[in-house]
C-alpha cells in the first residue's frame, strides 16, 4: 500500500510517499481501509520534531473508513462497519491498524469525507467550550484564527451555548465565513490592533476567555483582553512557542488563569470519546453544526497541503485523499 513516511524532522519536503507494508491488526485493533485522512497542525508540529516521536514514522492522527479486518478481543466494532478516528497516528496512508477503543460509527447521514472533516477538530471545539472553560450564557469569547477549522466550530459551539463571540481574522474574505457561522464581531486583525478592538467592542470590560491556537504573536494581548478572573485558554502555536512566563503576570492582570489543554486528555478512555464524537457527529448529521471543507489533496500531495495550511491559504478543513 501507499503511505506517507517521515524519516527527520523538517519542511513539508521531508514527507516521502512511498511503498508499506499493509498493518496486521494486533489485540484490540482493527483495521480501517481509509477514505479521508484529516490534516491538523498537530501533523506539522510533530513533522518538524516539535513534538518528541520516534522517527520514521507515518504521521497524521485523523481519518475516516470502513473497517477491513479485526484482531482478537475486539468488541467495538466490526468488519464493514463505517468509522471515524483521531489520536492515534499513521493516518496517512491506504490503510491503518487502529485501537479499536479510538473508532467511533458513523451516523448514517455522515460520510467518510465529512468525519474526516470534523471528528478531531470537533471534538477539539467540543472539550474546549465545554470543559476547559465552560462557556455559559451571556459570557463573551474571542476566538483567534476563528476562519480556520477549529475556530468556525469553536464559533458556532460557543454561539449554541448562548455565549457572544468575537473572532479575528486575516482578510475580508475569511470575515464573511466567520460572519455566516455566527459570529457576533470579526476583527481584522491586519488592518486594526485586537487587543484595542476588544476593548471597543467590550465597553473595556474585557472578554471572559480567549481561546489561542495562535501562540507566540497573539499570547500577550490575550491576556490583556481578559477580565479580572478571565481564562486564557492556549490550544495551539501556530506562529510559534510562547517563551517562559512568570506567573506574578497573570496576578498582574487580574488573577487570570491559564490553562494549556490537549485534546488527548479530554478523550483519554472511550466513554469520554463516545460522548463528545457522538454529540458531534449528531449535531453534523441533523444540521445542528456545518463543516467547511477548504480543499482536498491526493495523499501524494501531503508536502503541498502542508505548504498550503503553513502559508494560512485555507480556510476550514484540508483533507488528504488515498
Amino acid at each position: 500500500m501507499k503511505a506517507i513516511r517521515v524519516y527527520e524532522p523538517g519542511g513539508p519536503e521531508v514527507l516521502c510517499y512511498e511503498d508499506v507494508s499493509v498493518p496486521e491488526p494486533g489485540p484490540a485493533e482493527a483495521l480501517v481501509e481509509i477514505e479521508a485522512i484529516g490534516l491538523n497542525f498537530i501533523d506539522i508540529y510533530y513533522r518538524k520534531g516539535l513534538y518528541e516521536g520516534a522517527f520514521p514514522f507515518i504521521p497524521g492522527f485523523e481519518a475516516a473508513g470502513t473497517v477491513k479486518a479485526v484482531g482478537p478481543g475486539v468488541r467495538e466494532v466490526e468488519v464493514g462497519d463505517r468509522v471515524a478516528y483521531a489520536l492515534a497516528i499513521g493516518a496517512y496512508a491506504e490503510q491503518a491498524s487502529v485501537p479499536a477503543w479510538k473508532l467511533v460509527k458513523l451516523p448514517s447521514g455522515v460520510d467518510p469525507q465529512q468525519a474526516a472533516a470534523i471528528f478531531l477538530q470537533g471534538m477539539t471545539a467540543h472539550y474546549l467550550t465545554h470543559s476547559a472553560y465552560r462557556l455559559a450564557s451571556g459570557e463573551t469569547a474571542l476566538v483567534h484564527a476563528a476562519a480556520g477549522g477549529v475556530g468556525q466550530l469553536l464559533v458556532q459551539m460557543a454561539k449554541m451555548r448562548g455565549a457572544r463571540v468575537i473572532g479575528t481574522v486575516s482578510s475580508e474574505e475569511k470575515a464573511e465565513l466567520v460572519r455566516q457561522v455566527g459570529a457576533d464581531e470579526v476583527i481584522l486583525y491586519t488592518e486594526k490592533d485586537f487587543e484595542s478592538e476588544v476593548h471597543r467592542l467590550t465597553q473595556t470590560a474585557g472578554v471572559e476567555v480567549v481561546y489561542d491556537s495562535v501562540g507566540k504573536t497573539t499570547f500577550e494581548k490575550s491576556l490583556n483582553c481578559l477580565k479580572p478572573c478571565g481564562y486564557m485558554v492556549l490550544f495551539g502555536q501556530s506562529s510559534g512557542s510562547v517563551p517562559p512566563l512568570d506567573p506574578q503576570v497573570l496576578n498582574s492582570k487580574g488573577s487570570l488563569f491559564l490553562t494549556r489543554p490537549s485534546l488527548f486528555h479530554y478523550v483519554s478512555s472511550r466513554e469520554p470519546l463516545l460522548r463528545r464524537a457522538e454529540e458531534v457527529l449528531n449535531w453534523l448529521s441533523n444540521g445542528d453544526l456545518k463543516v467547511q471543507i477548504s480543499e482536498k489533496f491526493p495523499l501524494s500531495e501531503a508536502a503541498r497541503a502542508h505548504t498550503a495550511i503553513e502559508e494560512r491559504k485555507t480556510t476550514g478543513k484540508v483533507l488528504l485523499l488515498p
